[in-house]
């Protein structure tokens, strides 16, 4: 699917799309498979990438003999396949030690056109702990992936990335993201950011869907790997709130979330009729 099919069939699912991060280089839950695999099989629709290089492309669990990682995950998984982009920002002035990044995991017109080539399917724009991304780095990539990429978008801050600056986004960070091209606004779930109350969390909410893009939040500061409960709560607030896309986080034991949390999540905000339909739902239909 392009960008605008992809952004078109989430907004058709009401709120029912759940998105699993997981980390490339890390030791796969399992050895025989993919973090990828796993997720998917645990109910997620998307996967997201993470550490993911597009210029010396690897995912652990794949092989070495891989010419298209990103491909054959798509083949393997049936599943929507996205990377993380991280728009560095040299002048920030970081709150903690600066985590420098290989070239090619730093968002530039390279490895955005690298990424098309592979068939991603969806880029985020967004920072891992002290890598130094901010949102005026984030607003000036967006405009860049946008002129090189047709799949879809999204744009924001799980947690600071490093920088004292507010993650969840203002009204004119929003607008600067959406008159960019965003078609996706990524923020924190609610609670996962502390000081985020349920009424700004509605009215940042209310305010990107009324513009015409996408919410996705984001399970990012390592509460992916809290007890189901907390999964669950987490879950069915964001609901509450719009949100179309939730994202659980990479912080489990081989670099994703716990795959029971992946299935809690689902389960909470689409019962178990439609999470076990998508785990056991064959990708040849």
């Amino acid at each position: 699917m392009k960008g605008a099919d992809l952004k078109r069939a989430i907004l058709a699912s009401e709120g029912r799309t759940v998105c699993s991060e997981n980390v490339v280089m890390s030791q796969p839950y399992d050895s025989n498979i993919t973090n990828a695999e796993v997720a998917k099989s645990f109910g997620a629709d998307l996967i997201l990438l993470n550490a993911f290089d597009c210029i010396h492309p690897i995912v652990n669990g794949l092989g070495e003999n891989t010419t298209n990682p990103v491909q054959q995950l798509k083949d393997l998984t049936g599943r929507p396949i996205g990377i993380n982009l991280e728009p560095v920002d040299e002048t920030a002035e970081l709150l903690e030690y600066k985590t420098e990044l290989e070239s090619g995991r730093i968002c530039s017109v390279a490895t955005i056109q690298k990424a098309q080539a592979l068939g991603v399917d969806f880029i985020c724009l967004t920072g891992n702990p002290g890598t130094g991304v901010t949102n005026k780095e984030i607003k000036r990539a967006i405009k860049t992936v946008k002129e090189h990429f047709d799949g879809l978008v999204i744009a924001g801050k799980m947690h600071g990335a490093g920088v004292n600056e507010s993650v969840l986004p203002d009204d004119e960070t929003i607008d600067a993201f959406i008159a960019s091209g965003a078609d996706v606004i990524l923020v924190p779930a609610l609670g996962t950011v502390a000081g985020v109350t349920e009424q700004e969390f509605h009215v940042v909410v209310k305010k990107i869907r009324a513009a015409g893009a996408l919410v996705m939040s984001a399970i990012g500061t390592s509460q992916e790997s809290s007890s189901q409960h907390v999964i669950e709560e987490i879950a069915l607030k964001n609901k509450m709130a719009g949100v179309d896309i939730q994202h659980i986080g990479d912080a489990g034991v081989g670099g994703m979330a716990p795959p029971q949390n992946i299935f809690a999540l689902s389960v909470a905000i689409r019962g178990l009729r439609h999470t076990v339909s998508m785990m056991a739902r064959s990708i040849k239909r």
